[in-house]
């Protein structure tokens, strides 16, 4: 019998979430991203549900994944959370509606709505378990455009449940301020420590705390992570810390994974072999201790350490 992946609580959702998620971002399936060859979507979302993964993650602006999602999982749709983001472009509202914020973003309730609307029928899916805002706006932003009540008023319809954003700094400490967000999406990973002490700030506000990047995007040549970032890894010394036959992506899993104020973190593959290898190292659990203090005492004396929270 397979062993049960472990869970934790979303904050004040309630919700009992796989401490690994997995993000639909490798099943976009666009031309100059990642293509798919026929049967890979479904194979590998039917493997993540099979593995007992119950915390799924997309957006609008990843190509098809929403529509590969509804297409070949919708029918277990009982087994998983699902959330998805607000915020994107969306061919029925009109280019000048609403403020741009980053990378195009449009924050306004026309957008919002109807997002929201091209989701649920992407999705094949009546709600959604978490919206949240996508590209780390800034309060300002999002105050101007009342893009928060907008989400409140579908959440009252019942189309959503929970609200969320995706966050980053500068922009963080404002998000958990304004205490209207029942989940936070927050960069990190051992590679990329500036947010470490945030995800504590945003847990002990009640928020769920959903990490993305907790791989550093894979390996080059293996996944997608940048050389410079990896680099890191060689400058630290952190493969003396491996266990015997652990990869470096592995290892950089149990790392993020040992953040105790971690919920889950959303991991994206279309490689069911990688799938595989983000199971069995969450089985094995955080690192002991005293490697996982050797290695941010490496870290740190490399510059790599966590922005001051306040």
């Amino acid at each position: 019998m397979a062993q049960d992946l472990p869970v934790a609580t979303l904050g004040r959702t309630g919700l009992k979430v796989t401490r690994l998620g997995y993000g639909a971002y490798e099943i976009r399936d666009v031309p100059g991203g990642r293509l798919l060859m026929d049967g890979e979507a479904a194979q590998i979302l039917n493997a993540v549900l099979d593995a007992g993964i119950n915390y799924l993650d997309t957006a609008i602006d990843y190509g098809r994944s929403e529509e590969l999602i509804g297409r070949h999982i919708s029918h277990r749709r009982s087994e998983f959370y699902l959330a998805s983001k607000c915020g994107c472009p969306v061919e029925t509202s009109p280019i000048h509606s609403g403020s741009p914020g980053p990378d195009g973003h449009l924050f306004s309730k026309e957008n919002i709505v109807n997002g929201i609307h091209q989701s649920l029928a992407r999705l094949r899916t009546d709600y959604l378990d978490a919206v949240q805002f996508h590209g780390a706006p800034s309060r300002a932003l999002l105050e101007q455009e009342e893009a928060s009540q907008t989400l409140l008023d579908l959440q009252q319809q019942g189309k959503i449940r929970f609200l969320g954003s995706s966050a980053s700094l500068p922009h963080l400490p404002d998000h958990i301020a304004m205490d209207v967000f029942d989940v936070l999406q927050i960069p990190y990973s051992a590679l990329e420590r500036e947010h470490e002490d945030w995800i504590t700030k945003a847990a002990e506000a009640g928020v769920g705390t959903v990490i993305r990047g907790g791989v550093a995007q894979g390996e080059p040549g293996a996944g997608q992570g940048r050389v410079e970032t990896w680099q890191r890894f060689d400058e630290t010394s952190l493969d003396d810390l491996r266990e015997q036959g652990e990869s470096r992506t592995a290892f950089l899993l149990r790392f993020t994974l040992s953040h105790p104020q971690l919920h889950t973190t959303i991991v994206a593959t279309k490689n069911p072999d990688h799938l595989k290898e983000n199971v069995q190292a969450t089985l094995a659990g955080p690192l002991p201790v005293d490697v996982y203090g050797e290695a941010k005492r490496r870290l740190a004396s490399a510059g790599l350490s966590p922005a001051v929270a306040s």
